[in-house]
């Protein structure tokens, strides 16, 4: 009987931690161009705990890659951000978004172009929209670009991960990212913004 009251009381305390882990997290869900390279600065970002590349926007039921970069899905590429709010917060997040795109280009992310590279946010409620709207005001007074910040604020549509070949594609392939991630002018020109005084 002692081990029967233990037994489910070791399944009744992993089950309450396991549904209080679940409600402690969040999503976040953010298009800034090829998800191949906003995948690791999110990675990196302590109380970050889960990234997935995918598509959302969308005006189709489902999104595969070539439709969607062939752009006849009105999918952009995005990322969904899973994130522990004790660790680091929406505001926090949406830093790390800005400081990996171009905010002024509006027909897409450096050199790839056209909607399904377009940046955006995508907010899940109202306290999202309200603090996305708030850190584009901020950065379009920072004086740090000299042309509008263009970049959307949107209502969020249902995300379809990519396909396996795209998840972590930096650390499945690294060569070929970082050829890619310099190739695409992402660098040059994030380093040539951020490195101003």
């Amino acid at each position: 009987m002692h081990r029967l009251f233990s037994i489910l009381f070791f399944v009744l305390t992993f089950s309450s931690t396991a549904l209080t882990t679940q409600a402690e997290s969040k999503t976040a869900v953010f298009a800034g161009g090829c998800f191949w390279c906003m995948q690791p600065p999110y990675d990196s970002a302590k109380g970050v705990t889960k990234t997935i590349v995918g598509y959302t926007g969308g005006s189709k039921e489902d999104a595969n890659y070539n439709l969607v970069s062939a752009h006849k899905t009105k999918h952009r590429e995005a990322i969904e951000v899973t994130y522990d709010p004790a660790q680091i917060s929406y505001d926090q997040l949406l830093g790390i978004f800005w400081r990996n795109i171009n905010p002024t280009q509006a027909d897409g992310q450096f050199h790839d172009i056209g909607l399904s590279y377009q940046a955006a946010i995508y907010y899940g409620d109202d306290e999202e929209k309200k603090l996305a709207g708030a850190s584009k005001e901020k950065l379009a007074k920072s004086s740090r670009f000299d042309k509008p910040i263009v970049t959307e604020i949107l209502p969020r549509t249902p995300f379809y991960p990519a396909e396996d070949e795209h998840q972590k594609y930096y650390l499945k392939n690294p060569e070929a990212f970082q050829a890619y991630h310099v190739g695409s002018g992402r660098v040059s020109y994030l380093g040539g913004i951020w490195e101003k005084k």
